[in-house]
């Protein structure tokens, strides 16, 4: 269990990395989520088929609500049942959100992502989900946050009271240009789980929040 106290400033959000096995998983899992504080942890089934996306979930869930995180299951709600997750993260059109939020919100956190523009995310906000995701799960593959996300966020941070995440790019120095926008949560995947030391990844990820982030109003 993560003791610490929730900072005031953005705080980071975990996107577990593509795995085939359950000992992968749980050992970058434990890594990262022992570097310090963590809000929450999508767990996406990129290309894994359900029987094996389950078992991984299965392994994940105890481990991330162990550590105090909410884990959030990316795009099965049978599967988010199953393991008892703490949420969902459902993409695709507003109507099917809307629909999702009315029946699993608030047992379960309903949060949605890989928005395009500002007509797209004013419909998504209408459903009233838990959060939106400015950035597709995966596709951090440059060191700089993309732009289209930067201007999103910085947009909606500003005029929406629904919290949203932004995506980070593949390097730590990426945190600071997402944490300028005033998200609430900044999303992190290939910066923390691409390089031989996650925990000490989470450890400067949060030092840098610390030190650079805007502070929240209580």
């Amino acid at each position: 269990m993560n003791t610490e106290p929730i900072p005031q400033r953005c705080r980071i959000v975990l996107i577990a990395p593509p795995v085939t096995s359950v000992d992968e998983l749980a050992r970058a899992l434990r890594d990262a989520l022992s570097g310090g504080d963590i809000a929450s942890v999508l767990l996406s089934p990129y290309e894994t088929d359900e029987a094996l996306f389950q078992t991984l979930a299965e392994a994940a869930t105890p481990i991330i609500q162990g550590a105090g995180a909410a884990a959030i299951i990316v795009g099965n709600t049978q599967v988010a049942g199953r393991v008892k997750a703490d949420g969902l993260h459902l993409e695709g059109p507003a109507a099917d959100l809307a629909a999702s939020v009315a029946r699993f919100s608030p047992k379960m956190i309903v949060g949605t992502g890989n928005i395009k523009n500002r007509h797209t995310a004013l419909e998504i906000g209408e459903a009233q989900p838990d959060y939106v995701l400015f950035g597709k799960i995966g596709a951090d593959n440059k060191p700089e946050a993309h732009p289209r996300n930067i201007e999103l966020a910085d947009w909606w941070a500003s005029m929406v009271e629904i919290p949203c995440i932004i995506q980070a790019g593949n390097t730590l120095d990426s945190i600071l240009d997402a944490a300028a926008t005033g998200a609430e949560f900044i999303a992190l995947g290939s910066a923390v789980f691409d390089g031989t030391d996650p925990a000490g990844a989470v450890r400067e990820a949060n030092r840098l929040l610390d030190e650079h982030a805007p502070k929240f109003e209580e």
